[in-house]
């Protein structure tokens, strides 16, 4: 029988404790004391600070750290650099490096451990690893590098995807000391294409570096496979660089960080991805008018938000933006649809965002039909991944960490890992190199880039993709589990049903918390709760209320406005009848056929990559 597993450690718990130099050596000694929530430093020499600059560190802003080795053959020290993302005082991330010298010891070698020592240890938090109680820290605590698989869309967020990622994303994982292969997407439906062929063994993740368009496709691809069963449990992730970065936005609260945009949130999902860590995915199946079937990880809408997800595609160029301009001219053109809105009440409903507001109810008078049989699975031709031999040279600039002149660690993938080069201000002290705590193991994928040319890619005419189509979903999901919520569309609905019928504004079926980067629609919705959350905004509702409605959703808090026309339900399914002729719908942003449509939940079908939850993503 196993032992339990040892109680957690309170936060101020000290694990280490240890006295080092600093590199560039100026004479500072500094005292270093790891807990498991940050590092402490502390000068002693050679002045002690009763209150240090820069002396804590949060684990929380620490993508990874290396040991190193001086170039001088008869330096015996040796020494360890932490890579960090400290935010400044106007709340943007800068990167910083502290490298420590490791110097107690007279021979190179129980230098080397001590350096190793602690370089694990940080380790070890990063990642969730238990720290041994009884025993040595040695790098052997450590699994072999985690493998990801990297899909850019280059032209996403305003074509600025392929810069953010060399600039922001490749640095920060190789400095983690993530293994990673990277392909760029060329068309629509090419990520789909490629995950339904690829040997999926080899990886330990797939992470799409774009908007919530293309972790639409990867999931659909999986679920396209002959052992979708399988293949939809490989782990997901996001690294938003798209106009769309709803699931960023959930994934960023989840892991206790204010709301951010832009880089700012590109860098907090990427710390978070270097943590590692993951939840169970609730899936969305969507059937469609013509009984094609999609899965979504983040909402259906019809519409005001569908009209200006849509309508706003002709302002991609404007990232983020687009949505600002399209809310705009929507709500200049305010449109209502008549249509029939039918769910089923989830059994034990959450807490609700407004106790005090009544959420509507209607009984259906509809009657049980059986449900339909699962489509049999087709197989796939396999698609061969291709990648190049030759990785492409990233050259970061040197950024100074805060109170220091001298360069930062300059990132070479060429050269394996990171590497401390450069003037180092008369310090009079040899660059160091890389001494890796553990080799890489002869099968791990090295960090190779996809056959691209160096630089920025040529844009195409259009600043984006292509708008989407009703057929851009592809071809008919034939894969995923059966629906046994639902009957086919057009027979009666089981009872217990709720139906509304009635002149809308809006329906949203969401899963997670976010619409957007900075929306959040359903402020108590979590990855994993089994729950589609529905949120309608029937007709009536004035042009102004409606932008309050949407000025209160940036901070979660449009639900205690009191709107008589804004309803709330948590369901298992729903299905949506709408009665105007001409309208919007859309599945994760994306547009599809317009007519009756119908989804249900599938709790924990899919894997996400979130990281380590913070004080906002803890489970109650």
């Amino acid at each position: 029988m196993a032992p339990p597993p040892p109680p957690p450690l309170a936060a101020s718990t000290p694990l280490l404790h240890g006295e080092f130099g600093s590199y560039p050596a100026r004479g500072s000694r500094l005292a270093l004391t790891l807990t498991p929530q940050a590092l402490h430093i502390q000068r002693l020499r050679p002045k002690p600070e009763a209150r240090p600059r820069g002396g804590l560190v949060p684990l929380a802003e620490v993508s990874g750290c290396c040991t190193l080795r001086s170039r001088n053959p008869s330096d015996a020290a040796a020494y360890f650099c932490i890579y960090t993302y400290p935010q400044g005082r106007r709340g943007g991330r800068r990167r910083a490096a502290r490298t420590f010298r490791a110097d107690g010891a007279a021979a190179y070698e129980e230098n080397r451990a001590e350096a190793q020592r602690w370089a694990t240890a940080l380790m070890c938090l990063l990642r969730g690893l238990p720290l041994p109680g009884d025993r040595e820290i040695t790098p052997e605590l450590l699994p072999r590098p985690p493998r990801l698989l990297l899909l850019v869309n280059p032209y996403g967020g305003r074509g600025l995807a392929w810069q953010w990622c060399k600039n922001h994303v490749l640095p920060m994982i190789s400095e983690a000391g993530l293994s990673f292969n990277l392909i760029q997407t060329e068309r629509q439906n090419h990520a789909r294409e490629l995950v339904q062929g690829l040997s999926l063994s080899e990886w330990d993740g797939i992470v799409t570096v774009s908007g919530d368009g293309l972790l639409f496709e990867v999931l659909n691809g999986l679920l396209d496979r002959p052992d979708w069963e399988e293949a939809v449990k490989t782990p997901v992730g996001i690294l938003p660089c798209g106009s769309g970065n709803a699931l960023a936005g959930a994934v960023n609260q989840h892991g206790g960080f204010e709301p951010a945009l832009g880089v700012d949130l590109l860098l907090n999902c990427s710390l978070l991805l270097c943590r590692g860590g993951s939840r169970p995915l609730d899936l969305l199946s969507v059937t469609l008018a013509s009984g094609s079937r999609c899965f979504s990880f983040l909402s259906v809408a019809w519409g005001f938000v569908s009209d200006v997800d849509i309508q706003s595609e002709r302002f991609r160029a404007l990232g983020s933006a687009r949505f600002t301009l399209g809310t705009v001219l929507g709500l200049a053109t305010l449109h209502t649809y008549r249509g029939r809105l039918s769910y089923l009440p989830a059994a034990v409903e959450p807490a609700s965002p407004t106790p005090a507001h009544g959420l509507p109810r209607a009984k259906s008078e509809l009657t049980l039909a059986p449900a339909p049989a699962p489509a049999p699975p087709v197989a796939h031709s396999p698609l061969h991944r291709s990648v190049s031999d030759l990785p492409l040279p990233l050259p970061q600039p040197a950024l100074a960490s805060p109170g220091s002149p001298e360069p930062l660690p300059i990132l070479s993938l060429n050269g394996g890992g990171p590497e401390l080069v450069g003037d180092w201000g008369g310090a009079g002290d040899a660059p160091l190199s890389p001494d890796p705590l553990l080799p890489s193991p002869p099968s791990s994928p090295k960090a190779l880039l996809s056959p691209i040319t160096e630089g920025v890619p040529e844009m195409p005419a259009s600043s984006g993709l292509p708008p989407p189509t009703p057929d851009a979903l592809g071809a008919i999901s034939t894969g995923g589990p059966p629906d046994h919520l639902l009957p086919p569309l057009g027979t009666p609905l089981p009872p217990g049903w709720v139906t509304l019928e009635g002149d809308f504004v809006l329906m949203l079926a969401i899963s997670p918390s976010h619409l957007g980067a900075d929306l959040v629609a359903a402020p108590h919705a979590r990855f994993d709760d089994g729950l589609l959350h529905l949120c309608w905004v029937r007709g009536g509702i004035s042009r102004a209320a409606l932008l309050r409605l949407f000025l209160a959703m940036e901070r979660g808090s449009h639900f205690s406005l009191g709107c008589p026309q804004l309803g709330y339900a948590a369901a298992r399914a729903f299905r949506l009848e709408p009665l105007t002729p001409r309208g919007v719908l859309t599945v994760d942003g994306e547009q599809v056929e317009y007519g009756p449509l119908q989804a249900q939940v599938h709790p924990g079908l899919g894997t996400l990559l979130t990281g380590p939850p913070g004080r906002a993503g803890q489970d109650p």
